[in-house]
């Protein structure tokens, strides 16, 4: 089951490093304000997205594969029909990152597999007022 309690949430918010996959350049899109958002709030957004050079400032990369380093949450701004391939490129990374499905964004079967590879997922719910909510 998605992770939907409180204290479990606010544990997840606490992490540092959100990979978010889908990041937009464009202002106005939610893809590109809830990042800078959560970057203005503290965390170390990592851009990826394979048409991008920059967002933020920050390095774009093509893939979920090419994040250097640790990631804490896999924050996903990609249709629903895109989840598995996330789902899986987030399994295949060597860090234990939380996958957040962003409001919207749903895979059932994608979120079964993480979690039975151990892995904490957030579903349909925006980390915006979420975090604003618990935390803000």
């Amino acid at each position: 089951m998605p992770v939907t309690d409180e204290t479990a949430l606010r544990e997840i918010l606490a992490l540092d490093r959100v990979a978010v996959v889908g990041c937009s350049a464009t202002p106005g899109k939610d893809a590109h304000e809830i990042p800078k958002y959560l970057l203005d709030h503290g965390y170390d957004v990592v851009p990826v997205n394979p048409f991008a050079d920059e967002i933020f400032g920050r390095e774009c990369y093509d893939s979920l594969a090419d994040v250097p380093g640790e990631v804490d949450i896999v924050d996903v701004f990609r249709p629903s029909e895109e989840v598995a391939g996330i789902v899986d490129a987030a399994l295949d990374r060597d860090d234990d990152a939380v996958i957040w499905l962003q409001l919207g964004i749903h895979d059932d079967e994608a979120v079964a597999r993480a979690e039975a590879a151990g892995r904490r997922v957030v579903q349909d719910r925006c980390m915006k007022p979420t975090h604003q909510s618990l935390l803000g």
